[in-house]
């Protein structure tokens, strides 16, 4: 077998899935619904679980549980306190943790204590060789090509065979402007042992976003998307990638001014869940979210532009996982 091959299946023994593509813990898109599609196809379904509260992290993976036997990924962003959800995820049994945007080592030895696969998500080769220290057991190489919350500024090309180097063995996830077979291909010749692919399942029949979010990610175009920290409500000083939209174009007419001086502020645009969402909030627009859904933070890395229909989870777990079965 070779070192490639290895790595690869030693992800899905960690892991317990069939099939090396996981799902990326897309915030509210990323329902019980599309994990559980995900899993039963072989992949690893993921569930962000930061902002539930400990019950609604029980509730969320029960229901998954429900239809599904498949291994779920309980993702965490360590930039917000995440010890009682961390807690009743471990309680409920959940097979896999990933950690991102922050130092994971405080928590590694409590989720491979309760049997748990620790996944460290990085954007740069210091923040990978922090993640061995740790003692992860895999690493996701997160290019700037990214959508949603991108923790470096490396592209993935240049990124991910650092990464690798650095990981000492250890399993390296592809992440970042990854939607197609072909995509996948290339960084499996580089050596990564997997894909994690977030905008691709944005543009699928059972992720939770607005069908409006979904079309917008379908009809992108080149240079659709724009890295800024311009979606800030909820999560301040962090790095995204989303669509360029009617609050993008009207900010950067103004001259890209800083918060608090930016045009509309504090204007609520929607509501999501009960919740109003005011203009540059960091949520997503879900099924659930009524307004001006093209102005929300439409996350989407720069693979959108290759994207052009709605496939079910499935069919798209099997085109990325093609290269390696």
């Amino acid at each position: 077998m070779t070192d490639k091959a290895f790595a690869t299946q030693n992800f899905c023994t960690l892991a317990r899935c069939r099939l090396p593509v996981v799902q990326a813990p897309i915030g509210g898109v990323a329902g019980p619904s599309l994990a559980s599609a995900v899993a039963n196809a072989g992949g690893l379904g993921s569930m962000a679980l930061t902002w539930r509260d400990a019950p609604g992290v029980r509730a969320a993976l029960r229901e998954v549980r429900a239809t599904s036997t498949g291994a779920i990924n309980a993702n965490f962003v360590l930039d917000f306190p995440v010890d009682a959800q961390l807690d009743a995820a471990l309680e409920e049994g959940v097979e896999v943790v990933s950690f991102f945007w922050g130092d994971a080592r405080s928590h590694i030895t409590r989720v491979k204590r309760a049997g748990a696969c620790v996944i460290v998500v990085v954007g740069s080769v210091d923040e990978a060789r922090r993640a061995v220290e740790s003692e992860a057991d895999v690493i996701v190489a997160q290019g700037a090509e990214a959508g949603g919350h991108v923790r470096g500024d490396t592209p993935l090309a240049e990124l991910l065979p650092w990464v690798i180097m650095a990981a000492d063995g250890r399993p390296v996830l592809a992440a970042g402007g990854i939607v197609s077979s072909e995509d996948a291909e290339r960084v499996k010749q580089v050596g990564a042992a997997g894909v994690w692919v977030g905008t691709r399942f944005v543009a699928s029949a059972e992720a939770n976003a607005h069908p409006s979010y979904k079309a917008a990610v379908v009809a992108a175009g080149r240079d659709a998307t724009i890295l800024s920290e311009l979606f800030d409500g909820g999560w301040p000083n962090a790095k995204m990638r989303t669509l360029v939209n009617s609050t993008v174009r009207v900010w950067e007419d103004a001259g890209r001014p800083q918060p608090g001086g930016r045009p509309g502020e504090g204007e609520i645009i929607g509501i999501s869940g009960g919740r109003p969402l005011p203009r540059y909030d960091s949520d997503a627009p879900t099924s659930q979210t009524s307004g001006e859904v093209e102005a929300m933070a439409l996350y989407a890395g720069t693979g959108a532009e290759r994207i052009r229909d709605i496939l079910g989870a499935g069919a798209i777990v099997s085109a990325l996982a093609a290269p390696w079965t």
